[in-house]
């Protein structure tokens, strides 16, 4: 079982939610409060998203299209299609249309896909879940349509519901009443210093190969004018390729941390599920985290 957006631990917690939820799941025949019949669904429903766009229509079409499009640009450089240019330009219009619909239809099935109507229904619990502040782990872009790199809005974005006040019982609990105690297996993993550190440094760097290619032609560009002019001073620049193979090697060390503090970083997302299922409330999870659980599912 994967890091879901919310345990169902996590929904019972709050009794107006869980109540949400079960009104939700009695619709569409799904109880979102069971994590196991929520991964299920989401297992389900993501091979069906992704089955839908793997399909020849969109590639097909995205295909068409092009050739209508490019077509009439071919005239100028073949006489054997500047002799039928009628015909060109009406299979250019064809092809135009056909790829279009294929794009259209490929679109239309693969949100029929995301809206299918549990899927729906747990984005709606997710949104009831996030307005009575409970907040959420992690939500995957392919369950809102969004881009791999979970960009934009996408196209079934999680319902935004007004916040709700926190009940009561929760605002005025007894002084003398003591906390319900917590296992330790049911309890958030403290973050380690080293993920908080590849938190920091996840998206730093990447510039060591382009500068030292830079360098490497600056050096050598020197070098070249020093010959062709005769003027000496431009060896000087031989000077930036010590310093190009210096980057290149800064580069690759700081590559090499930057995995470890990645493994380590997955360690911590492991034990975050493991603390999930356990029926802690996990935390929501850093845009570094959640970029590192979205490219490794």
């Amino acid at each position: 079982m994967g890091l879901l957006p919310v345990s169902g631990a996590a929904l019972r917690s709050d009794a107006r939610v869980r109540d949400a939820a079960r009104d939700v799941g009695a619709r569409y025949g799904v109880d979102y409060t069971d994590d196991a019949a929520v991964t299920a669904l989401l297992t389900d429903r993501r091979k069906a998203v992704e089955t839908e766009q793997r399909r020849p229509a969109a590639w097909l079409g995205l295909l068409a299209l092009m050739a209508g499009l490019f077509l009439p640009f071919g005239v100028p450089l073949s006489p054997a299609l500047d002799a039928h240019l009628f015909a060109v330009v009406g299979a250019a219009g064809g092809l135009t249309v056909v790829g279009v619909a294929l794009l259209v239809h490929a679109r239309t099935q693969w949100k029929r896909a995301l809206r299918h109507g549990p899927l729906a229904g747990y984005r709606e619990v997710l949104g009831i879940a996030r307005a009575h502040g409970i907040p959420l782990a992690h939500i995957p872009p392919w369950l809102e349509g969004r881009s791999a790199g979970g960009g934009g809005k996408g196209a079934a974005p999680i319902p935004t519901y007004p916040p709700v006040e926190p009940a009561r019982e929760a605002l005025a609990e007894p002084a003398t009443e003591s906390p319900a105690p917590t296992t330790a297996s049911a309890s958030v993993p403290p973050k380690p210093s080293a993920v908080a550190y590849y938190e920091h440094v996840a998206d730093a760097g990447g510039w060591h190969d382009e500068a030292g290619c830079l360098l490497v032609l600056a050096g050598a560009g020197g070098a070249t004018w020093a010959a062709t002019v005769g003027t000496g001073v431009g060896y000087a620049a031989l000077l930036l390729v010590p310093l190009a193979v210096w980057v290149w090697l800064a580069g690759r060390r700081q590559g090499r941390e930057k995995e470890e503090l990645r493994e380590e970083a997955l360690r911590y997302v492991r034990a975050l599920e493991a603390a999930q299922a356990a029926g802690a409330r996990v935390p929501e999870l850093s845009p570094q985290l959640r970029a590192l659980l979205d490219g490794h599912n």
